[in-house]
């Protein structure tokens, strides 16, 4: 008898931001969605559709972005590796930081933990760094779960909102 690791078989639940600012955008979110759940992933809860501004560069085309809640049975660094090959298989090519792409999965929290680790040369912090300062992360993440508390400083997700820019509370569209 072979025994298994008790991580293994651990269910974790965690939060995606999806978005996608080329192509059929909602489509894209769409097929990233089926693709999760062909994986082992099971999404619990899905926000609706927010449309925002591409940042830095207002002029480039505009995102869609959608926040799930998941549950699965795979590891933090099997997640990611997995995710990178969504991303890919839906046409995502790697050029400069913030450039438009057809579909953008990032690891907003993980179990409610603070991890900084490395995959495959890649550098990946949970909770997402720069979450705190996204409005499409923090108002599809308040849709589907308003208790929600930022693992690092506790600070609850409401709060979090009420610290954004003016610009950040009134540039976010409900589609």
């Amino acid at each position: 008898m072979i025994k298994q690791d008790t991580s293994e078989n651990q269910v974790n639940v965690c939060y995606l931001a999806i978005g996608s600012n080329l192509g059929n955008k909602i489509r894209n979110i769409n097929i990233s969605k089926n693709l999760l759940e062909k994986i082992s992933i099971k999404i619990l809860n899905c926000s609706s559709y927010y449309l925002t501004p591409s940042w830095p560069n207002p002029k480039d085309p505009p995102f869609n972005n959608i926040v799930i809640k998941i549950k699965t049975s795979l590891k933090l660094s099997s997640l990611f590796k997995e995710i990178k090959k969504i991303e890919k298989k839906l046409g995502r090519i790697n050029t400069k930081k913030n450039s438009p792409r057809t579909c953008d999965i990032d690891i907003i929290d993980f179990n409610g933990e603070i991890m900084n680790i490395y995959v495959e040369s890649q550098k990946l912090i949970v909770p997402h760094p720069r979450m705190i300062n996204r409005n499409f992360v923090l108002f599809p993440l308040y849709e589907i779960e308003k208790n929600w508390k930022h693992p690092l400083n506790n600070r609850k997700i409401i709060d979090l909102m009420c610290n954004l820019s003016p610009r950040a509370l009134t540039c976010i569209k409900l589609i």
